[in-house]
């Protein structure tokens, strides 16, 4: 797929995996949209991508925030045009450390939700529209060619397995893997895709916060990570919208 040009928007992408994703589409000729709360961290990443000549900008948002959305969609617009691509990698685990169900609080899981859940559908919502009436050019989309919009969503092994204190976080991917999915049938004709890639176990921030004795070594580098969903991105015209995957075996079920 031809990258160059193309409106890329992508949340969390201040650091970890949705950094490394910026970077990776940003190398390609995309104009990339950086969603993240912290303004210093994201104007780092948005500098450190023009240094290396390619074009981003910061739009300075919590993606939880419902009265951001429509702000958020519309930075974009104004400033990196329509947006072909949009990756939600923005997430919260909750308080920490992480408790157990029978110990969170409901307003920390509807927190937890408002961020990975709420806000992802709501800014989809707001997005999905034009990518709609863009289509392929008005006309539906060819077999023989990748749909021109896609929604990816950021996944995790805690969406598909229950670990012990890691429950909000859990509930709240196992529900975005199912938005994928109803989206997906929802808008089968429409030339957007849709997709739930779980990265595996990356040695982030995120990670660390959730489980502090964990050995970096044994977790994936963030822009490795990236290079896989960008490969499952590039080959992905013969993948079914809805389908969810895994970063790793997708990348070398696509390149092989």
């Amino acid at each position: 797929m031809e990258w160059s040009g193309r409106g890329v928007l992508v949340t969390g992408a201040s650091r970890g995996l949705g950094e490394q994703l910026a970077r990776w589409f940003a190398k390609r000729g995309a104009r990339v949209g950086l969603v993240a709360r912290g303004r210093e961290e994201l104007e780092r990443v948005k500098d450190s991508i023009a240094a290396e000549g390619g074009t981003a900008v910061a739009i300075v948002a919590d993606v939880g925030d419902k009265e951001a959305t429509y702000a958020i969609a519309g930075s974009a617009a104004e400033l990196i045009g329509p947006v072909d691509v949009l990756v939600h990698c923005a997430s919260a685990l909750g308080p920490l450390p992480m408790p157990l169900l029978l110990d969170t609080a409901c307003e920390d899981l509807a927190s937890v939700l408002e961020t990975n859940l709420i806000g992802p559908f709501r800014l989809t919502k707001a997005l999905v529209g034009p990518m709609v009436l863009r289509g392929l050019g008005g006309a539906p989309p060819a077999a023989s060619d990748a749909q021109r919009s896609v929604v990816v969503f950021i996944s995790s092994d805690a969406a598909v397995n229950g670990y012990p204190a890691w429950g909000a976080y859990g509930v709240s991917k196992a529900a975005q893997d199912h938005l994928a999915r109803v989206w997906a049938a929802e808008l089968a004709e429409a030339g957007v895709q849709f997709l739930s890639i779980d990265p595996g176990d990356m040695n982030t921030k995120m990670h660390a916060d959730a489980i502090p004795d964990a050995d970096p070594s044994t977790l994936l580098d963030p822009a490795v990570v990236a290079a896989r969903i960008g490969a499952i991105l590039e080959h992905r015209a013969g993948i079914p919208s809805g389908t969810r995957l895994e970063a790793s075996s997708a990348a070398k079920a696509v390149s092989a």
